[in-house]
């Protein structure tokens, strides 16, 4: 590989014809995104239509009241859902589920089957089209091939998969004109051990809406049955040039470059965010939103991010458990999609060194049954119980269990980018805006609230000062109660908590299960503190409720910070606060196994003993895996790639040098490239082969020895090797150099 390579892949991507598809009409005038959205969900309306009426009644009656599905009504789900899918060119169907790899998995059943009968002595076979509501309910794939972290061995390999009913059907189109009906599954173990992401997701759900509504109930409202929490995840990636991602090996096996300079220019003129997006990258975002409006996923924005090629899509809020899943449809789609631009979409967290990386911010929000957002502080919050109690219950969630929280964002990706001046620190922290610190404070002081009333103004405060826009034809601007803190890892922005540090890559569902789990055990302490407060009366007064809100205020105000998280100032700070600064993943990891970490997830029955051990040692073998392939590939390329790339250019300066000075010149510039090549060369494979070292003697570690040796002695050893090849990038002849640069990924 060398520049020619490089060359053709640039020169492809120049001459290559863009891609169009056909947008469905309505007559003689496009379809709307409105007419579009859902068409291939099996969604309740659809289900209206397609059930006998009973039915139906019994299918929602059954699904609201959170009751097992009896088998007549699967029975006829499974045959309504059949033909409505197989109408639409559907031809397998499969139960789709989040087992423990960050991503989805899905195996492929066909409708067809054979029947066959005996008649007159002979066996006639006849082909029939069939889908049973068993079938529908379960499904069978090997649980021991998937990460389950011990809970099941090699010959234990039965699990299973069972829907979901709250998560619609819907159809996923396929090649030459077929599709596939997908069926949101949660998946289990033999003996029902969890094994994915979805069942403790559900789980969570329930323990927030039980404690949550227990709380309300003791406010007086007997209305609400049911809570759910919100979610809406803002997603970023990067679009690169496939032909040139083909010649990254860096980037094919471990989603990252692991060696590479950055260019002069990148994203330090600040002209990539928001800026026009590029033509190819908007017809592959568009053809994107096309196919997830047919699913269901509601898209909302799409943007340029900072660093260059980065890009953002972002929701509609939703309930988290189908946020959850049409998140990661969305990165399904969005991978399948660039493939057809001859794109790649790179979702690891850090895949270029000296640019941004990569979140999906989470935001995050508890709504009633009735549609009410309890956290939506209105005009004046001060007054706002209800959102006062939820406000303190979810500070004091953040504050006793933020080690917890910070496990759930730990990956070997996510940690080049935390508390790198453009994601959230690794200190857990939370960040409420002037407004509501303000009416806390005034709160736990006893005193009255100071003056925040401006809600419609031509003039906005900065600083505490007053600029007057001096524009008189713009409408009244509406100012929030809060300003937004992008260093915050967990930040209120106006009527929800932007939960900024969770990783590009990851599914949401764990870090959302532990926040859930954190805020509902805090609902309950909150409650039973109200109770206590209100003594004998039916129902609390105001009084009541601003003891227990000054009481959860004062107890978790080391938790709120207003400033810029990523100073070194807050890092001392919170050192004196006395919270936690956990900076390795293997370090993070461990806060599962604590006794408060322990007793939070069992007690309220979102994970067993058994399953947290095992997310525990799914979690801290996946991180030594990442890096120990990373370390094999980078030996691998500075062996195979950099070092001959190296010596070929220092043969041909010494071949120069020889051939000027037999003609009586001095080769005064070539001597010193020459000199600097050959010490850089020599540093790389003494650095390279000390990495060979580090490699083979993590690689024969016990898995916890492992996490902690890699975390110390292996992604140190990476680092001297990038040091110097990224040095001898700098000096060899671009022709030579066998790797794309970042100039031409990034541009």
């Amino acid at each position: 590989m060398s520049q020619t390579a490089r060359l053709s892949a640039l020169q492809e991507n120049v001459e290559r014809t863009g891609r169009n598809i056909k947008w469905p009409t309505v007559g003689e005038r496009q379809m709307y995104p409105s007419e579009i959205f859902g068409m291939d969900v099996f969604d309740r309306k659809t289900m209206a239509v397609c059930l006998p009426k009973p039915v139906f009644q019994r299918f929602c009656k059954q699904v609201q009241g959170r009751q097992q599905l009896d088998r007549q009504t699967a029975d006829a789900v499974a045959h309504a859902v059949r033909v409505w899918a197989m109408d639409k060119g559907a031809t397998h169907f499969t139960h789709w589920f989040q087992p423990q790899t960050g991503t989805t998995a899905e195996k492929h059943d066909s409708f067809l089957t054979i029947k066959s009968q005996i008649v007159a002595g002979q066996e006639e076979i006849q082909a029939i089209d069939a889908f049973s509501g068993g079938q529908l309910l379960q499904a069978e794939p090997d649980a021991s091939s998937f990460p389950n972290g011990g809970i099941r061995s090699t010959f234990e390999a039965r699990g299973y998969t069972i829907w979901d009913p709250v998560s619609p059907m819907f159809i996923r189109r396929g090649p030459h004109g077929t599709a596939v009906l997908y069926i949101p599954s949660c998946f289990i173990s033999y003996n029902g051990e969890a094994l994915d992401e979805k069942t403790i997701l559900l789980r969570s759900s329930e323990a927030i809406s039980n404690a949550a509504v227990k709380l309300l109930q003791t406010l007086g409202d007997k209305e609400t049955k049911r809570v759910t929490t919100t979610l809406g995840c803002e997603q970023e990636f990067f679009l690169i040039d496939r032909a040139l991602y083909n010649l990254r090996p860096d980037l094919k096996i471990t989603g990252r470059t692991l060696i590479g300079v950055p260019p002069p220019k990148h994203q330090q003129l600040e002209d990539h965010y928001f800026g026009q997006i590029p033509s190819r990258v908007l017809a592959c975002i568009a053809e994107t939103e096309y196919e997830l409006a047919r699913i269901g996923v509601p898209v909302k924005t799409r943007h340029n991010e900072v660093a260059p090629n980065q890009f953002e899509v972002a929701p509609i809020f939703e309930e988290a458990a189908i946020a959850v899943d049409h998140n990661l449809a969305t990165m399904e789609v969005l991978h399948q999609v660039a493939h057809r631009h001859k794109l790649k979409v790179l979702f690891h967290e850090k895949p270029f060194k000296g640019v941004n990386g990569s979140g999906k911010h989470a935001n995050w929000s508890i709504q009633t049954d009735g549609g009410d957002n309890l956290l939506d502080p209105t005009s004046t919050p001060e007054t706002n119980y209800r959102f006062l109690l939820f406000l303190v219950a979810i500070l004091d969630a953040v504050y006793k269990h933020g080690g917890l929280l910070r496990s759930s964002i730990a990956s070997s990706s996510n940690e080049h980018r935390l508390g790198a001046n453009e994601a959230p620190p690794a200190i857990v922290s939370a960040f409420l805006g002037d407004h509501l610190s303000e009416v806390l404070d005034a709160i736990e002081e006893k005193r009255p609230v100071r003056d925040f009333s401006q809600p419609h103004l031509k003039t906005v405060d900065v600083g505490g000062t007053q600029l007057d826009l001096k524009i008189s034809t713009i409408p009244p601007i509406s100012r929030d109660l809060t300003d937004r803190n992008r260093t915050s890892p967990f930040a209120f922005t106006g009527n929800k908590f932007e939960y900024r540090a969770v990783g590009a890559k990851q599914s949401p569902s764990f870090p959302v299960v532990l926040l859930n789990a954190a805020v509902s055990k805090s609902l309950l302490l909150v409650n039973e503190a109200l109770i206590k407060a209100k003594g004998p009366k039916a129902n609390p007064s105001p009084e009541d409720i601003l003891d227990v809100v000054r009481q959860f205020t004062a107890s978790s105000k080391k938790i709120r910070f207003e400033n810029n998280g990523y100073s070194e100032e807050w890092v001392k700070e919170a050192e004196k606060r006395g919270l936690p600064n956990i900076k390795t993943c293997p370090e993070a990891f461990r806060q599962l196994l604590s006794s408060s970490s322990r007793e939070l997830l069992i007690s309220q029955n979102i994970l067993s003993e058994s399953e947290l051990q095992s997310r525990f040692h799914i979690l801290i073998e996946k991180y030594s895996k990442d890096l120990l392939i990373e370390g094999n590939t980078l030996r691998t390329l500075v062996t195979n790639g950099v070092l001959p790339a190296t010596f070929t250019y220092r043969k041909e300066l010494a071949d120069s040098i020889n051939s000027q000075k037999a003609a009586g010149v001095d080769a005064v510039p070539e001597k010193k490239i020459l000199t600097q090549l050959t010490a850089l060369s020599v540093a790389l494979a003494e650095a390279n082969e000390k990495l060979d070292v580090v490699v083979a003697k993590i690689e024969a570690l016990h898995e916890d020895a492992q996490a902690e040796a890699c975390s110390k002695e292996l992604t140190a050893a990476m680092e001297l090797v990038r040091e110097k090849a990224d040095a001898l990038e700098k000096l060899v002849a671009d022709k030579y150099w066998p790797f794309p640069k970042y100039s031409e990924l990034l541009f």
